[in-house]
């Protein structure tokens, strides 16, 4: 018995004897989460049913919202495509990402998003609308797989009308482009019906090849920037005669706001006319809930060779677009429907079926998929993790925050008010947000305001020096 009972002790102390630590099997360290970052272009965030939108059809997007956390403050600092990737690319404002705000090209001195996590050992790979310069492999994507660009050998539009008739001016001459630079003329030269199936596929063609290392997979669709061309099939087809217009619809905006002859501005003739507008907003919804289908299909060959549940999912647009609100057509202004943008997050470390409602930027995503993946954040970024929030450590990472275009437009916006600043028409707007969240009472000309007023241009003001600008503020 007193043997049996020194037997028992001795195995009660292996675990913690020294010399027989290394016999327990070792416990296998977690892998690094992919990521799928998905890009749209144009969309305003008022468009995914589950983010308010009874109108629409988004089903993957909402499934991914009940997965996930959504940000509806999120906004997108510089309302134009190029401008706004840039910003993502880096990590930082446009002041910044270029040596020559705002027309490039990038400073190749700042870290990138792909080429920090290339260094780190992920694969990187780009798909999709490519509109900064130079080519991903240039910016730290370790390849492209269905790559949309400028560049068709002078070969003309497959569709030169859109929809409604109307002449194409945008992605006049973009190809699709093999890894080894091949144009791909049997897809179509600029946007086309299947535009977004084959974006889509070129993003399943990388996740269908064996993975042995991490990967960011950044997928940028063109959808639902104009030229916008019916999808295929009925099934995504919206009644123009059903849909309301905007809640801010005008038929022309009151005064210059920068871009009022610019190209987006003119695509539709002013003053606008509603039922003309409807068409347009039901193509519009159209592609939306096409290209929905199409991350729905990137999502489902995630499941299949199961990675969804190691998988970070973001989705989220270059910028919003006016479309009939406040008589604009086009991005390039300061309104919510313009700036806002939609952002969720779905997969590891997010939590489930929750909303943020602080206020960030576009180029929080970058030090954001560093903190989530365990990745050194670079010196260089100037955008803020958004893990915090995530968490619920904190409330808001930012007292206020700003947006610019060009010289022309400023904007300065905190909880609940909101400036914007036009120096070169030397005109100003104020609007009580929490009150008239469509900003159609402009309270500037309220002598209650001009305390409140003075305080934020003092604050934009000094944010601008602090960013770099050489603009006027005020």
């Amino acid at each position: 018995m007193p043997f049996i009972r020194r037997l028992i002790a001795a195995v009660l102390l292996i675990p913690v004897m020294p010399g027989l630590v290394s016999l327990l099997p070792a416990q296998a360290p977690q892998p690094r989460p992919n990521i799928v970052f998905i890009v749209s272009d144009d969309q305003r965030p008022d468009t995914v049913h589950a983010l308010g939108n009874s109108l629409i059809r988004t089903p993957v997007l909402d499934r991914l919202v009940e997965r996930g956390t959504t940000f509806p403050r999120a906004i997108a600092a510089y309302p134009i495509c190029h401008v706004s990737r840039a910003e993502i690319l880096t990590g930082c404002s446009a002041f910044r990402a270029y040596r020559h705000y705002p027309t490039g090209p990038i400073d190749p001195d700042l870290a990138t998003l792909a080429g920090t996590f290339q260094n780190a050992g992920y694969t990187t790979c780009y798909t999709g609308k490519w509109h900064n310069d130079g080519h991903p492999k240039q910016r730290g994507y370790s390849l492209t797989s269905g790559l949309f660009s400028s560049g068709s050998g002078g070969q003309p539009l497959t569709h030169a009308e859109d929809s409604q008739g109307q002449t194409v001016t945008g992605y006049v001459g973009w190809t699709f482009k093999t890894d080894d630079g091949e144009i791909r003329l049997d897809r179509g030269i600029g946007l086309t019906p299947r535009t977004s199936e084959h974006i889509a596929d070129g993003a399943i063609e990388f996740i269908q090849r064996s993975q042995d290392r991490p990967f960011l997979l950044h997928v940028n669709f063109a959808a639902p920037h104009d030229p916008r061309i019916q999808p295929p099939g009925d099934r995504h087809r919206y009644d123009p005669t059903a849909l309301p217009l905007p809640g801010n619809f005008a038929p022309q905006h009151p005064f210059d706001h920068g871009n009022l002859h610019g190209r987006d501005e003119v695509l539709l003739q002013k003053p606008l006319e509603p039922d003309r507008l409807r068409r347009e907003l039901a193509c519009y919804y159209a592609v939306i809930s096409h290209m929905d289908e199409q991350i729905g299909r990137i999502i489902s060959v995630l499941e299949e060779r199961n990675l969804i549940e190691n998988t970070l999912i973001v989705f989220t647009s270059d910028q919003g677009l006016a479309l009939g609100s406040h008589g604009l057509t086009g991005k390039q202004n300061m309104y919510e429907h313009t700036i806002g943008v939609p952002l969720i997050m779905a997969g590891p470390h997010v939590p489930r079926g929750r909303k943020v409602d602080a206020s960030c930027y576009l180029r929080d995503l970058f030090p954001t998929f560093c903190e989530l993946t365990g990745i050194a954040i670079p010196s260089t970024v100037q955008g803020r993790s958004l893990h915090p929030l995530l968490r619920g450590d904190v409330e808001r990472l930012y007292p206020f925050v700003t947006a610019y275009f060009t010289d022309t437009q400023r904007m300065i916006r905190d909880d609940r008010w909101k400036l914007i600043v036009y120096p070169t028409a030397g005109r100003q707007q104020l609007f009580d947000l929490r009150t008239d969240p469509l900003e159609r009472h402009d309270l500037s000309a309220s002598l209650d305001q001009q305390a409140r007023i003075q305080t934020m241009k003092d604050e934009l003001s000094g944010w601008l020096r602090a960013a770099g600008s050489q603009s006027r503020s005020n």
